[in-house]
């Protein structure tokens, strides 16, 4: 079995805890082989994952998969303890980005979302998620590529919340012509964007190829409204890309956000563009 398609995670270095919590992982993992009587290799092959993967894994330099610490805890007659480690790991096992992102995502009362290129990752279904991340230039390795859409779709619990956030998407036209992934992913995926825009909670607009006059150019917009009052917003063309929660630039990206919004179809045209697209497939 090559590196590449072995089970596990790269540890991402500047994930501080996600480092401390796979290093602890490792070091227990490397103690219970040792006092068992086990060598790397003996161990490996009784579990059924290369010598390599035993050391990185011990070594805090991979993240473990479930089935992983499963079948180390047969082996070494752990009674469950090996196993239970899995809600530690199950924590860090998204990359740091995204668990933060899925946070602020999961305490938000208001979510606003513009995105140009692609389809936004909270309305992708698998294959179309697997499509896009797959396309990436260098290629991720097979396993990130599956962390990844794990991840994006882990995010997409946020539908299921109750009480429920109101949750607003403007999408352009032309990535919803591009048929990535083949005929029929393509087609699910529209079904999909149908499927959540009838949600009571949701709202989904498209900017359509044919406006005269589009103040989104600049790139992605997210928005997010909180309980308490407090917002954070980010725009790829302003304040260098980065997070911010103050004030007066909120109201820059609200102006733009909301600009954006009026400029685009309204959410009963943008569903029948939607239905056209699938009719034309």
């Amino acid at each position: 079995m090559s590196e590449v398609t072995e089970p596990g995670w790269e540890v991402d270095p500047d994930d501080d805890w996600g480092v401390a919590v796979v290093a602890t992982v490792g070091r227990q993992l490397k103690l219970r082989r040792e006092a068992a009587g086990l060598r790397a290799a003996e161990f490996g092959e009784v579990v059924g994952y290369g010598e390599d993967m035993v050391y990185k894994v011990e070594g805090g330099k991979r993240i473990p998969r479930q089935e992983y610490l499963n079948r180390a805890d047969e082996v070494l007659g752990a009674g469950g303890q090996v196993s239970a480690m899995w809600e530690d790991v199950k924590r860090v096992r998204y990359p740091k980005k995204v668990r933060e992102l899925a946070k602020l995502e999961g305490q938000a009362v208001e979510i606003g979302v513009y995105v140009c290129h692609s389809i936004s990752g909270l309305l992708q279904t698998p294959e179309h998620a697997r499509a896009v991340i797959s396309a990436a230039q260098p290629p991720y390795s097979p396993d990130d590529v599956e962390r990844m859409v794990t991840a994006r779709l882990a995010r997409q619990s946020v539908f299921e919340r109750d009480p429920a956030p109101t949750i607003h998407f403007v999408l352009e036209e032309a990535p919803l012509r591009r048929p990535i992934g083949g005929t029929m992913v393509w087609r699910r995926q529209l079904e999909h964007l149908l499927e959540v825009a009838r949600l009571h909670n949701v709202l989904l607009q498209v900017m359509p190829l044919s406006s005269e006059v589009h103040s989104g150019l600049d790139g992605r917009i997210e928005l997010l409204k909180f309980p308490d009052g407090t917002a954070v917003g980010r725009s790829d063309g302003a304040f260098n890309g980065r997070p911010t929660s103050d004030p007066k630039e909120l109201r820059v990206l609200e102006l733009q956000y909301g600009t954006i919004r009026a400029q685009a179809l309204s959410p009963g045209e943008s569903l029948a563009l939607i239905k056209q697209l699938l009719g034309e497939t």
